[in-house]
């Protein structure tokens, strides 16, 4: 009778794997670079970002005080009561109060005018921090007599000198000094509004203070000791409730910081997207590696290997490469951490010192070998269903890897990776499952192309084509082919480029179409009633077209619907906002509308009926007002109570350059009123509205003037900034995708090398070799491209239509620029990774790869 024989399970020692991970890595350590090359870059954005993030948010720490100036900054639109600020003066040791307005400045020795902020200070402020200058002592002089600090930008744009004198109002000063940096200032809030600081003392000289000029005015104070909280936070509260803004430390300290939370928020997710794409070089990769390891599978299968010890020993070779790549990314990414600073220094008020983030390097490295053993086991778990046969099967059909059920949920824990990773960034729920969904579906809609292509591709490629193109594109869908992988990583870095480049140009364009054809480019406010007539007649003289001539009454807000502020505040049913009550309303009176106004609820009515005044209010301030048609609302004009009824609500585009207005009267009721006037015009030529700048600044000082060009250059400059802290971050995104490009085309090279042998040994040119490359590259290129575009064109939709409200609308030569350069690129990289292949003959190629 036959025995049945027990055969012993083969034992090994617990090094055994970890030797043979290493023994088996040698010839394809090469190969295992790019992996670890395709992770890098993802990880270094994630280190240098987080580090320098933490770094901010400790400098906003310690600099707070330095950001405001002061212990406490009240801020309004009027002066405070002489009551209130006695009884802030007597819980301060020292106080200052400033002034600060739009208005225009001439400098006379070159004849340049310039819409500025001017700040009009008394006192020793600032108490934390300085007023930096050239030279350094101009600061704590120039309230000493009429001098002036001017911003560095500007004195360098106008040619001016210290020394040289500036007109501001009716008043020339002497410039004693530049002014480099100022507390809470950035280099692009100076670009927009550049600063003239003058003392207070000549203010009213300057005559600069008219009727409806929108003055802000700020105090500052500095406490000597602790200040009782529940005395302070009464006299805060009851200031804050008459319209002023009460601001401390730690308000700055929060509210900057939220502020700046964002922009490392947004460049964290932009570093995260590299990592995604690295992470998909990772199961690109490990794929192809994982099918060129079922032979070695196979075999250790026979010598008595389990199935999950064999996975085991390419698990570690996965994970050592993973940390590996994490700490070369971490060590570049506190590289990149050095240099952060420097490159966003225009964004942020307050200079940044980098220190080294360890608990940021750690992450790091964690998150790579944890996305490197998720996404190897993509592939690597199909290794278990590799048995002992396949050893003897070599050369008989292709070695696939079969679906394995653990493939599910490794799958949702990739998904609850990506997820977590965000919301650990960006701190929303819905933030973080909205930028998740968003991202996975571009991925998914990305993979769905390259399938669906692949799939084209065989059922579609005519037999008329010639036969080298024919082969190009049957690359597509061949054995271990990459075009999936290709497309979704060329693809998901073409889209954020090109979303970047289409809304920079599209912001820059919807100013510029505001000064194209005969549309107005020029604005003059504050011309008061007795100045209204010689400034149209200056206008004239320069035979300059008055496009609208607009008079402008100011006006506050008493009652609304019956309700005044307190009665409102205390009435839990009513729901209108208390700056409503509190805000001066600027507002005009006419019989009709102008193109920019659109009716959508109600009748306009132009003139006064019955002694019932009907007026209109912007759509968009009906929420805020809680009001319906037929309310009622009582406004305060200078003195005269007046009682009025919502006629109408209007859509307006505040995009034009023209006067728009939140409420509109009709004629018949404010023509007597104290007013003051808005002219509108339009200046062909550069000269022509340098000359009438002068004239107009020269006779009426107090008349400001919005230059469209000036704004237009300005943008570009301050777009052209943050277009620039994008690019460098979109870097890691589009450099993770074409290492994860050329990772693709090595690892597919050993395919490539027997198809090439055996054309070349029948007879296949070098130049047809060449062209089956490029036809190959060539549509993988295409492809991702017009991909990339549209998904780029559907983000430039989406952030039109929500954030900046406006309509998106392509434009076809941007499109074929980006794809040119993204096919070019594509093209360029298949052909410096293939020339090794091609230009050797058989017999090397084969010697070496044999």
């Amino acid at each position: 009778m036959d025995k049945k024989i027990k055969i012993e399970e083969a034992k090994y020692s617990r090094s055994w794997p970890w030797k043979m991970a290493w023994r088996d890595s040698r010839k394809s350590r090469g190969k295992l670079l790019l992996f670890i090359a395709s992770i890098s870059l993802g990880i270094a954005a994630m280190v240098g970002i987080t580090s320098f993030r933490e770094n901010l948010m400790d400098e906003i720490d310690q600099q707070a005080q330095e950001l405001v100036g002061s212990d406490v900054r009240i801020r309004g639109r009027r002066d405070l009561a002489d009551t209130v600020l006695q009884s802030f003066r007597s819980k301060a040791a020292d106080f200052s109060k400033e002034n600060y307005f739009a208005s225009m400045v001439l400098f006379p020795e070159t004849g340049g005018t310039r819409l500025v902020q001017v700040r009009a200070l008394e006192g020793a402020y600032p108490y934390y921090g300085d007023i930096v200058t050239k030279p350094i002592e101009a600061a704590s002089q120039f309230q000493s007599g009429k001098y002036a600090l001017v911003d560095e930008k500007l004195m360098i744009q106008y040619d001016a000198q210290v020394g040289d004198s500036l007109s501001v109002g009716a008043i020339n000063f002497e410039i004693i000094g530049m002014i480099t940096q100022i507390p809470g200032q950035t280099d692009v809030s100076a670009s927009i509004s550049p600063v003239v600081y003058i003392p207070h003392q000549y203010l009213e000289e300057t005559g600069l203070i008219q009727k409806g000029s929108r003055v802000n005015y700020v105090h500052y104070f500095q406490f000597s000791e602790e200040v009782d909280s529940a005395g302070w936070g009464k006299l805060a509260a009851k200031t804050e409730s008459k319209g002023f803004d009460v601001e401390t430390i730690e308000e700055e300290k929060r509210e900057t910081g939220e502020d700046f939370d964002n922009l490392s928020n947004f460049l964290e997710l932009v570093a995260f997207t590299a990592l995604l794409l690295g992470c998909l070089g990772v199961a690109s990769s490990i794929y192809v590696y994982a099918k060129g390891k079922v032979q070695s599978v196979a075999v250790l299968r026979c010598l008595g290997m389990k199935a999950k010890q064999a996975v085991g020993v390419y698990l570690i070779q996965v994970s050592l490469f993973g940390l590996i790549g994490s700490i070369i990314g971490s060590i570049l990414g506190m590289i990149i951490h050095l240099y952060l600073p420097a490159i966003v220094q225009d964004f942020i008020p307050i200079d940044i010192v980098p220190v080294p983030y360890w608990p940021a390097v750690l992450v790091g490295v964690l998150i790579g070998i944890v996305i490197s053993l998720m996404f190897g086991l993509l592939s690597l778990i199909s290794l278990r269903n590799i048995s002992p046969l396949s050893a003897i099967r070599l050369g008989f059909g292709e070695n696939k890897l079969k679906f394995d059920k653990y493939l599910i949920p490794i799958i949702g824990g990739i998904l609850m990776f990506i997820f977590l990773s965000v919301y650990w960034q960006i701190q929303s729920f819905t933030q973080a499952l909205a930028f998740s969904g968003i991202l996975i579906g571009a991925i998914l809609f990305l993979g769905a192309m390259g399938k669906g292509i692949s799939w084209l591709t065989r059922k579609l490629i005519p037999e008329s084509l010639s036969y080298v193109w024919r082969q190009g594109f049957s690359n597509l869908y061949r054995p271990n082919n990459q075009t999936v992988i290709l497309i979704m990583a060329l693809g998901l870095g073409t889209a954020f480029l090109a979303t970047l480049y289409f809304m920079q140009d599209l912001l820059v364009q919807r100013v510029s179409l505001s000064a194209a054809n005969d549309r107005p480019n020029t604005v003059l406010f504050d011309i008061q009633s007795s100045q209204h007539e010689e400034v149209k007649a200056v206008t004239n003289e320069y035979k300059l077209p008055i496009i609208q001539d607009v008079p402008i009454v100011t006006m506050r807000l008493l009652e609304v619907k019956g309700f005044t502020k307190d009665e409102a505040f205390n009435d839990t049913t009513v729901s209108i906002s208390d700056w409503a009550y509190s805000r001066e309303y600027r507002v005009t009176y006419r019989d009709s509308l102008i193109d920019s106004e659109t009716i959508v609820e109600g009748e306009w009515i132009g003139q006064v009926r019955n002694d019932s005044i009907f007026i209109s209010i912007a759509e968009s301030f009906k929420d805020n007002l809680d009001i319906e048609l037929g309310d009622e609302l009582l406004f305060n004009v200078q003195g005269a109570i007046i009682k009025t009824y919502v006629g109408s609500f209007r859509e307006i585009d505040w995009r034009r350059v023209q006067t728009n207005f939140i409420v509109l009267f009709p004629e018949g009721v404010l023509e007597q009123a104290p007013q003051f006037h808005v002219l509108v015009t339009r200046i062909d030529d550069m000269l022509t509205s340098a000359k009438y700048q002068q004239a107009v600044v020269k006779q009426f000082p107090n008349v400001s003037i919005i230059d469209l060009e000036l704004i237009l250059k300005t943008l570009e400059d301050v777009l052209g900034k943050v277009a620039f802290v994008i690019q460098f971050m979109a870097f890691f995104s589009i450099g993770t995708g074409i290492i994860v490009m050329i990772s693709s085309i090595i690892l597919s090279k050993f395919q490539r090398v027997q198809e090439n042998v055996l054309l070349r040994t029948l007879g296949a040119s070098k130049k047809q070799l060449w062209t089956i490359t490029i036809a190959e590259y060539f549509f993988l290129g295409s492809l991702a491209a017009i991909s990339g575009i549209f998904l780029a064109g559907l983000f430039s939709t989406l952030l039109g239509q929500f954030v900046f409200e406006f309509t998106f609308i392509p434009n076809l030569a941007q499109m074929v620029t980006v794809f040119f350069l993204v096919t070019g690129m594509s093209v360029t990289i298949g052909l410096l990774n293939s020339r090794s292949v091609v230009r050797q003959s058989p017999l090397e190629v084969l010697r070496r790869e044999g």
